[in-house]
C-alpha cells in the first residue's frame, strides 16, 4: 500500500477544533522547553550541592553524596518517573496523596522533579571531577586568606569549575531537553507526545515525526550556539585550549 503524503496537514485543524496541527506542535515545544529549563535548574542546583559534598574532607558527606549519585544515576529515568507519579502518592498520608493526584498539571511537576534529580546525579559527577581537577593550591590559598570552607567553594572553586565545565554542562542541557520526551509516558503533552497524537489522529506518521525531529534539531542547534558564545566569553586562560587573541584585534 502506497503512503499518502500530505504536508499541508500542519495547517488543518486538530481534533480540539481550535488549533492547527502546527500550533499543537508549537504548544508541545513550549512544554518541552519549560520542562527542560525547570529540570535543568534543579539538576544544576542539586548536582552542585552533591558534587561539593563529594569533594569535602568530611567522610559522612562523601558517603552521602556517593549514595545520592548511585541511587539516581543507576535507576532508569522511565522507572523514576513512574515511581514519582504512580507510587509516591500511595506511600504518603492519604490526604497528601489525594492532593498530589488531583494537582493540576501533576504530570508537569512530576516530570520536572524526576528529570531534574536524574540529571543532577550526572552533573554531580562532573562538578566533582571539575573541582578535583583544580590545583590544590587554590583551596589552600583560599583558606589561608581567612575564608571558611563554604566561602572557598562559593567564591573560588565553584566559579572556576563552572567555567571549565561549560562544554559538558552544555551536553547535559541538551540531554535534558531530549530526555524530556520520556514525560509523555505520564501524560505530559510535550513535543513528542503531540507528534504522536498528531499521527494517531491524522495517520500522517512521517510528517508528524519529521516535524518533531526538525524542531528538536533546531532547538539543540540554538542551545549549542548560545552556549558556545557564553563559553568564549568565560573561557579561562590556560584551560580548554585557550588561545590569546591575535595582535591587532
Amino acid at each position: 500500500m502506497n503512503y499518502h503524503w500530505n504536508w499541508s496537514i500542519f495547517w488543518e485543524l486538530s481534533p480540539d477544533g481550535t488549533h492547527t496541527y502546527f500550533a499543537t506542535l508549537m504548544l508541545g515545544t513550549a512544554w518541552t522547553l519549560i520542562t527542560s529549563a525547570c529540570a535543568f535548574t534543579i539538576a544544576l542546583v542539586f548536582g552542585s550541592i552533591v558534587g561539593v559534598l563529594r569533594t569535602t574532607p568530611y567522610s559522612w558527606a562523601m558517603r552521602l553524596g556517593s549514595l545520592y549519585v548511585d541511587v539516581f544515576r543507576n535507576v532508569p529515568l522511565l522507572v523514576q518517573m513512574f515511581l514519582w507519579y504512580f507510587v509516591l502518592p500511595e506511600l504518603l498520608p492519604q490526604a497528601l496523596g489525594d492532593w498530589l493526584k488531583q494537582l493540576s498539571d501533576a504530570s508537569f511537576y512530576t516530570a520536572v522533579v524526576a528529570l531534574g534529580l536524574y540529571m543532577s546525579a550526572r552533573i554531580a559527577e562532573q562538578i566533582r571531577a571539575g573541582i578535583l581537577s583544580l590545583p590544590r593550591g587554590q583551596r589552600l590559598a583560599s583558606l589561608a586568606l581567612g575564608m571558611t570552607l563554604p566561602q572557598a567553594y562559593a567564591y573560588v572553586l565553584l566559579p572556576m569549575t563552572y567555567r571549565i565545565l561549560l562544554p559538558p554542562l552544555t551536553s547535559e542541557l541538551l540531554n535534558t531537553i531530549k530526555n524530556s520526551a520520556v514525560a509523555l509516558t505520564i501524560g505530559l503533552m510535550e513535543l513528542t507526545a503531540r507528534a504522536r497524537a498528531m499521527q494517531e489522529f491524522s495517520f500522517q506518521v512521517f510528517e508528524a515525526f519529521t516535524a518533531a525531529t526538525i524542531i528538536y534539531i533546531v532547538i539543540n542547534m540554538l542551545v549549542t550556539f548560545a552556549m558556545r558564545m557564553v563559553e568564549r566569553r568565560l573561557t579561562i586562560p590556560g584551560y580548554l585550549g585557550f588561545k590569546a587573541p591575535a595582535v591587532g584585534h
